[in-house]
């Protein structure tokens, strides 16, 4: 049996500037993210957080620091890995993308906004060291998912 298996890695940043986080609203969903992509080929995966936060927002982000992944197994048996940075550092001029509209929100309307992809979970990560994974697989028929730490 072999130990290798197909892995997607992808990433988020919580960009954060003083009481305000950088939101996305990706182009054909209803709500909100952190913006993020895909780690290309060659590329480490911290060039990849800095590159993809360049493309989707125009800034460019100094000293990510890893906090965590949110990890599931395809119902295909892949994987798939988004890692999670966060960072209150860096330069440029906020501007949206073909990704998706990005936008300042107040850190304290993140619990009335209009989240997806788990993101209020994924905030127990971003936000402590009690957590460092949130972790789906499929049990009886439907994802679940569970942070872990």
């Amino acid at each position: 049996m072999s130990r290798k298996s197909e892995i997607e890695l992808t990433n988020l940043c919580l960009i954060c500037n003083g009481d305000k986080v950088l939101v996305q609203e990706k182009t054909g969903t209803k709500g909100l993210v952190f913006p993020g992509g895909h780690v290309e080929e060659g590329e480490s995966l911290l060039e990849s957080v800095i590159r993809e936060m360049k493309e989707e927002t125009g800034l460019t982000i100094k000293n990510p620091i890893a906090c965590g992944f949110k990890d599931w197994i395809q119902e295909d048996g892949s994987r798939y890995m988004v890692l999670l940075y966060k960072t209150d550092k860096f330069s440029g001029e906020l501007k949206s993308s073909e990704e998706g509209k990005v936008f300042w929100l107040e850190r304290a309307e993140l619990n009335n906004a209009n989240l997806i992809w788990n993101m209020k979970e994924l905030m127990e990560i971003f936000d402590s060291d009690r957590y460092s994974e949130f972790f789906f697989k499929i049990k009886d028929g439907k994802y679940k998912g569970k942070l872990l730490g």
